[in-house]
């Protein structure tokens, strides 16, 4: 659906006082999701949202959802279920904003104060968002009471599935009064998010935001033939010719995203290098995404569950170091990079084994778009085969 110019928050018969705050917090003109999602939520039935990270999707669901709560009333009426603490946090920020401390929050993660958070719930919060597990166990001590729910947001669907949370989110669904309003925002619909939707939603309408491309126009997508053993050196190269204001450089492995963060920040001399994954503690986390947001950092060093939950506006490259290893991967951490304004486009590097044409393949066909090769002067990443074979004959093996 194309926005059109004269759209206003107001003209959804949002509360004056929300609209008012809105106003007063810079948000003018509604997204295409916001635009699209608002009205449809706003008479209570189930909806399915599509649309990539970064595109309004809190404010789509955090204020249809808001105009439903009984305000005189001090219990859980909103939960919004998010795939990490990063994004948790994220959202529960934003819907401050959006609120304007109209209603009474709470946020469910780990890694955080566990006592804080029955405080939290205590003192009359009306919503919570969070995270799974910590969901869970907030239900298991008896803290936690759904029996006056009105709305579940599950929020980044496909991700809190690709970790493995349909278990817990099945459990809390069970928990929820039956005559609910259920939102689903994601931006991929792979089968299982299918599956989800059909069993615990009641004739969702669909907004689908994704379009044929599911990667945002504004990034420009490269791929480059890499041997394993030139990786290293090719990051480098790379790195130097792009001059990033800010790049992701994604790895599969927790390990691997170690050993390139200790041999770059010894190679290149720098403080401006991090690196991110689920087994660091989660102050050092925290601090690492300050420092990305402050702009202190150039290069982190991430893994795809904890990348997924990072939502920076500065980042202007992504270099997937490791291809993904499945396709909605590649979606999620492209995206990253969609919603530059002062650096111009985004970029997005994938470097590619001579063995992995079908997963770059795979990729292409995901995103209806066919990758150009990348180039880098006076390098070369991959050593073309004929000329390996000539050298085994040279040397007679």
């Amino acid at each position: 659906m194309q926005l059109l110019s004269d759209t206003t928050f107001a003209a959804f018969g949002l509360n004056e006082k929300t609209v008012a705050n809105l106003a007063a917090k810079g948000y003018e003109v509604p997204s295409p999701i916001q635009a699209e999602l608002i009205p449809i939520a706003l008479t209570g039935r189930d909806c399915i949202g599509q649309a990539r990270t970064g595109t309004g999707k809190t404010a789509a669901f955090m204020l249809p959802s808001m105009e439903r709560l009984d305000l005189s009333l001090p219990a859980v009426q909103i939960l919004v279920l998010a795939p990490t603490r990063e994004l948790s946090e994220q959202v529960m920020e934003e819907s401050k904003k959006l609120c304007g401390g109209r209603i009474r929050l709470a946020l469910g993660v780990g890694g955080r104060p566990i006592h804080t958070q029955i405080r939290q719930l205590e003192n009359g919060a009306q919503a919570i968002v969070g995270t799974p597990g910590r969901i869970i166990d907030l239900l298991r001590r008896g803290v936690l009471k759904l029996d006056k729910l009105k709305i579940v947001v599950l929020d980044e669907a496909d991700r809190m599935l690709d970790i493995g949370f349909r278990p817990d989110i099945e459990r809390i669904l069970k928990h929820c009064p039956q005559q609910r309003q259920t939102l689903l925002l994601s931006a991929t619909m792979p089968e299982p998010v299918e599956k989800l939707a059909r069993r615990y939603m009641i004739d969702p309408q669909m907004v689908d935001l994704s379009e044929d491309n599911v990667v945002v126009d504004t990034i420009e997508q490269f791929y480059i033939t890499v041997d394993e053993n030139r990786k290293r050196a090719t990051l480098l190269r790379v790195i130097a010719q792009e001059k990033p204001a800010q790049a992701i450089v994604f790895t599969r492995t927790k390990r691997g995203a170690d050993k390139l963060h200790e041999i770059f920040s010894r190679r290149l001399k720098s403080d401006r290098i991090a690196a991110i994954h689920g087994d660091l503690p989660q102050s050092r986390r925290d601090r690492v995404i300050r420092d990305l947001r402050a702009g202190k950092l150039r290069l982190l060093i991430a893994t795809d569950v904890v990348g997924r939950g990072i939502d920076i506006s500065g980042i202007s490259h992504i270099i997937n170091y490791d291809i993904p290893e499945f396709c909605d991967d590649y979606v999620h951490r492209v995206g990253r990079t969609g919603r530059l304004c002062s650096a111009g486009n985004g970029r997005a590097i994938t470097f590619v084994r001579s063995d992995q044409g079908g997963e770059l393949t795979n990729i292409e066909m995901r995103i209806n778009t066919v990758l150009p090769e990348y180039r880098i002067d006076g390098f070369e990443a991959s050593v073309p085969r004929e000329r390996t074979q000539r050298k085994i004959r040279k040397f007679g093996v």
